[in-house]
């Protein structure tokens, strides 16, 4: 394929701030297409971020379009869906959005599409999976944008303690991208040093907290939560598209367990391109354990 062409399904908040992130930075995107089923609001967002091209750091076709255009994009990013509410878990979104996206996913696929799929909807662990047995593409090619967000929740509030800069800060949140997600404080570093070492027990779990319930602040304050994802599914787009080989937390399918998790990660042009292997201490083993089950219960409630 090789077009570096991205389509971004669903253009509220998620979905519209993805592409004005892409078109902020430097990036290997040529062509973004933009479709919702409100097909007004996609043709106005194209037109509002076409006004920026002429001043933005990279350049990028820009339109709106329908699921007949997926045929040669490289990357569709799926943010449609129904938003979670105040006081909404997001697992509470999954009947919703099961049904939205198998009638989508087929359309996609009617078109001839056969690149990788990115998954932003919630609950976005379960959407991953769903959209692996819709579409039938191989695991590989299915990738949730996982604890990524969680992760650099993390990494932000672990630097704030130790006064690095946050790049500094290597350290995952792993499992559901949701209440069960989990820090790997095992396998946390700063610059060759243990977290473990330089934080105490109580600053990390009030930090782990922190990070498991930022989303539901935010939610709180201003309704959604939007720049973060959009940054961090720029990264992952870029990855993809640049063939980086960059280890992300993203949620890709796990064999043995039949389900699709936030953890550690090689991604490039191909898309999954190995999950490692890591030595967890006996209880965050226990606590991913419980998370993938939650999300074995949360697939299961839904009639593939």
């Amino acid at each position: 394929m090789d077009n570096n062409k991205i389509m971004i399904v669903g253009t509220g908040n998620v979905g519209a701030s993805i592409a004005y992130a892409l078109i902020n930075q430097r990036t290997a995107v040529n062509e973004i297409v933009l479709t919702d089923i409100i097909a007004h609001d996609a043709e106005g967002e194209a037109m509002d971020l076409r006004d920026a091209l002429a001043v933005a750091p990279s350049y990028a076709k820009i339109k709106n379009g329908t699921y007949k255009d997926a045929k040669d994009c490289d990357v569709i990013v799926i943010t449609a869906g129904a938003a979670q509410k105040p006081g909404e878990s997001r697992m509470d979104l999954l009947k919703k959005n099961a049904n939205i996206l198998q009638g989508m996913i087929e359309q996609i696929m009617d078109s001839g599409f056969n690149g990788i799929f990115l998954v932003v909807t919630n609950p976005m662990d379960v959407m991953t999976y769903l959209t692996m047995r819709y579409s039938g593409l191989p695991a590989e090619k299915v990738i949730g944008s996982g604890t990524v967000l969680d992760s650099a929740r993390l990494r932000t509030r672990i630097a704030s303690y130790l006064n690095v800069n946050p790049k500094s800060v290597h350290a995952y949140q792993i499992g559901e991208h949701g209440d069960t997600e989990l820090t790997l404080w095992s396998l946390a570093d700063t610059g060759g040093q243990k977290v473990t070492t330089m934080l105490k027990k109580d600053i990390r779990n009030g930090i782990s907290d922190f990070v498991k319930n930022e989303a539901y602040d935010i939610i709180d304050k201003k309704g959604a939560t939007y720049y973060g994802i959009a940054t961090c599914v720029a990264q992952i787009l870029n990855c993809i598209l640049n063939d980086e080989m960059r280890i992300l937390p993203v949620s890709s399918y796990d064999q043995f367990s039949d389900t699709s998790f936030g953890w550690p990660t090689v991604v490039g042009r191909s898309g999954i391109i190995r999950r490692l292997d890591l030595d967890l201490s006996e209880q965050e083993g226990i606590e991913l354990q419980k998370s993938i089950n939650a999300i074995k219960k949360a697939i299961s409630s839904v009639k593939l």
